[in-house]
């Protein structure tokens, strides 16, 4: 019994396993493990790489959503009653900001009507550095060349309004993409409606990806055997724009459906739909691409966004399946029938009832024929706005971080000074039997009280952006140049006054080491014996001027020169004294900037402000002045050179000018008459002109044939103010006989008025004599007067 047992306990064992055995009961385990592994590692990476998707979504939708072009703007055109403009200048100014003329009335902001000897005006509200100034609709008059009111429809008298600043110019991403940027409340309430209803209707309901919409995609695929439908929502269509490129494929579709999740999880409805509002591409301009539906309706409509119809709207939306392909400039048939069919849809969704479909569906396109132009119609101004942006901000920041640029651009002054410049070399060349389009020119305008550049041509051809003689063109600038001189001498009133007699007999200086004799010549060829100063001036003597400079030493006229603003090196031999110095216009334009001023020197500026575009301002271009020569010594200069226009080289002016607008200024000309140059100021404007030749050829002109009527025809153009110089207080007047350079008792033939500073006058008294007939005549005359 026992053994039995024993036997049946042994036969119940289980048989030892060998190795083999052993080994192969463990591989499943082992890749059960294995599998395990491999799916930790894939979901690891999987987690990662979602979580760099998730990084890269947030990362660069808060840092930076676009690359904004910098948007450049001129100075907004003030109204306010006294103003120097009239009916014309101002109904040019309009039609550059696109106002729209009505018949009767202005309802809408952007519009304007003829009213009378005026306009009604419904002004477009905007945000300045300066304020803020709201959309209202005004009454301007006129009178005599200037604004005579300006008030309210209800009568009330508006001291000061601005019209919204002229865009001149965006500096572009290097994609060239453009936008301007809304707010979803400044939009038309219907316009993200339509966008919804026809592009993602389910967009309120799905957390970035539409399964339904999926699903209604593939039938509609798989019935007509290719792609005909998507299935992407709008969410996911602004990850593709944001993120990827339109490169069909499942890994993209796969990386678009993660995307959208992860971004509907950090960000709501809201802010998604106005991101893909500002983003969505609408079309191409050349190079520029239209993104946002802020452009495009300027692009389209030429008009903000928030003033568009419901049509309009409807072709908006019409063109986010394809702005190419219904393209409504040179599609309009297609264009029609989508935007109607955009209309259908909306009245299906009850957004528009069944009169407002009929009216929206009969209506035209409405898009203008000519887009706005992209490119700057000022490049020359824009050339200087770079320049000096360029000290401060780096290229990538200019063209991606948004920026708005006020400038001090006067768009209508720019206007008038391109045309003086264009028109005036064909006259020159017409009358002077002149090879056609061989001369050319530059000009520049400022202010005369804080340097403000208000205009730059760089030459004859509007619009070309190329070489800008006005910045770079380095041409010897001739007698301009003796206000250096004669600002030296005036400085030193116990030595020179304006009555110094300056000898003006044949002058020979020896240079180079004695090995070159400098003989100027006077224009004339003639010598003149001894002139007062002031007359020296008047009439440009060479070599008067150079004898002078000569006496001052040329170190003290070379510090006067950079004093009043010329920024060249300048060599310190004698041919300078006549103007032997490269300086472009703008340095020019400084120069005599000062000597406007009253000698305060206003570095020029082509920029006032620079803000992000949330309207903080990142940096100001104020103000900033420095006294560079003594008052009394730049007032007595500022009279001689009032009189060169009254009696001297540029006695013309008194017939190119309107009656009664007093001038200050200088000519200028080289040797062998390759530059032409008049520089000079009014009230409120310097004006720098030049004329001459590339090649740097003779051009045949003097700084009173040339120049000096494309200078003259630019003050008449800008409605210049009349010459006011404030007389310090210790300074007076007296008469002088410039035979003698001494004070004259009774009547002398000849005597100038001339002004001192006190102390500085002639001691003596002249001894000419005056018939008793030339004296009663005289005295008659004061009788008169």
């Amino acid at each position: 019994m026992a053994k039995s047992a024993r036997s049946r306990k042994r036969s119940s064992r289980k048989p030892a396993r060998t190795a083999a055995q052993r080994r192969h009961s463990g591989r499943p385990r082992r890749r059960l493990w294995w599998a395990l592994a491999v799916l930790a590692v894939m979901a690891a990476g999987v987690g990662g790489y979602v979580a760099y998707l998730n990084h890269l979504i947030t990362s660069q939708f808060e840092a930076k959503r676009y690359a904004l072009p910098a948007r450049v703007y001129a100075a907004p055109l003030e109204l306010y009653a006294g103003a120097r403009l009239d009916a014309a200048a101002v109904g040019r100014a309009l039609r550059l900001l696109k106002f729209e003329r009505t018949g009767k009335g202005a309802a809408q902001p952007g519009t304007y009507a003829v009213q009378g000897d005026g306009y009604l005006i419904h002004t477009r509200g905007f945000t300045s550095p300066d304020g803020n100034e709201p959309s209202r609709t005004l009454a301007v008059r006129f009178a005599q060349g200037r604004v005579a009111s300006v008030s309210t429809v209800s009568g009330r008298t508006v001291a000061l309004a601005r019209l919204s600043p002229l865009l001149i110019a965006k500096i572009y991403p290097l994609s060239h993409e453009d936008r301007i940027l809304v707010r979803l409340d400044a939009l038309p309430p219907l316009l993200p409606k339509a966008l919804v209803a026809v592009e993602d209707r389910r967009f309120y309901l799905h957390h970035g990806v539409d399964p339904v919409a999926i699903g209604r995609a593939l039938v509609v695929d798989l019935r007509a055997r290719r792609f005909v439908q998507g299935g992407s929502t709008l969410t996911q269509q602004l990850v593709k724009n944001f993120y990827l490129s339109n490169r069909r494929s499942l890994w993209r579709k796969f990386n678009e459906a993660i995307m959208a999740v992860l971004l509907e999880l950090h960000y709501d409805k809201r802010t998604i739909l106005e991101t893909y509002l500002n983003e969505v591409y609408l079309g191409q301009d050349g190079q520029r691409a239209i993104h946002g539906v802020g452009l495009a309706s300027e692009f389209y409509f030429g008009k903000p966004v928030q003033q568009l119809d419901t049509a309009q709207i409807a072709l908006l939306v019409a063109l986010v399946r394809g702005p190419t392909y219904y393209d409504p400039r040179r599609h309009p048939a297609r264009a029609l029938a989508r935007r109607n069919r955009v209309l259908r849809e909306l009245h299906a969704a009850g957004e528009l009832d069944a009169a407002s479909l009929r009216r929206a569906q009969a209506a035209p396109l409405g898009v203008i024929a000519k887009p706005p132009s992209s490119v700057t119609p000022f490049p020359d101004f824009l050339d200087l706005v770079r320049r000096q942006l360029g000290r401060d901000y780096r290229a990538q920041d200019l063209r991606t971080q948004g920026l708005v640029i006020y400038t001090t651009l006067r768009p209508l002054v720019q206007i008038a000074a391109q045309r003086a410049v264009d028109q005036g070399l064909r006259r020159l060349e017409a009358r002077r039997d002149i090879k056609r389009d061989t001369l050319e020119a530059a000009a520049v305008v400022t202010s005369v009280e804080n340097g403000e550049v208000y205009a730059v041509v760089g030459g004859r051809r509007a619009n070309f952006d190329g070489y800008n003689r006005a910045l770079d063109a380095r041409r010897s600038i001739g007698s301009l140049f003796k206000a250096a001189t004669y600002l030296t001498a005036l400085e030193q009133p116990q030595r020179y006054t304006l009555a110094t007699l300056l000898d003006d007999s044949p002058l020979h200086v020896r240079t180079g080491q004695g090995q070159q004799v400098w003989s100027p010549l006077n224009y004339d060829r003639r010598n003149h014996g001894k002139v007062p100063l002031m007359d020296a001036l008047v009439h440009s003597y060479n070599v008067s001027s150079a004898r002078l400079g000569l006496d001052l030493g040329l170190p003290a006229v070379i510090r006067t020169a950079h004093a009043l603003g010329i920024k060249q090196p300048i060599a310190e031999y004698p041919a300078i004294l006549l103007g032997a110095v490269p300086v472009p216009p703008l340095e020019v334009a400084q120069m005599y900037q000062t000597l406007a001023a009253g000698g305060y020197r206003a570095p020029l500026r082509a920029i006032q402000t620079v803000v992000d575009p949330r309207g903080n301002s990142l940096q100001r271009y104020p103000l900033k002045i420095e006294r560079a020569a003594p008052e009394s010594a730049v007032y007595l200069l500022d009279a001689a050179l009032h009189d060169v226009t009254r009696r001297g080289t540029a006695r013309s002016l008194k017939t190119l000018l309107p009656a009664g607008l007093e001038v200050a200024g200088k000519t200028g000309t080289t040797n062998d008459l390759r530059d032409s140059w008049f520089a000079g100021f009014g009230g409120n404007a310097v004006a720098v002109v030049w004329v001459g030749r590339d090649d740097n050829r003779p051009a045949g002109l003097t700084g009173a044939t040339g120049a000096l009527p494309i200078w003259a025809a630019i003050m008449r153009g800008i409605n210049a103010q009349s010459l006011h110089i404030t007389q310090p207080a210790d300074v007076t007047w007296t008469t002088i006989d410039p035979q003698t350079g001494l004070r004259t008792q009774d009547y002398c033939p000849g005597a100038q008025w001339m002004a001192f500073i006190k102390g500085s006058e002639p001691s003596g008294t002249s001894s000419c004599q005056v018939s008793a007939t030339r004296r009663a005549l005289e005295w008659f005359k004061g009788l008169l007067k």
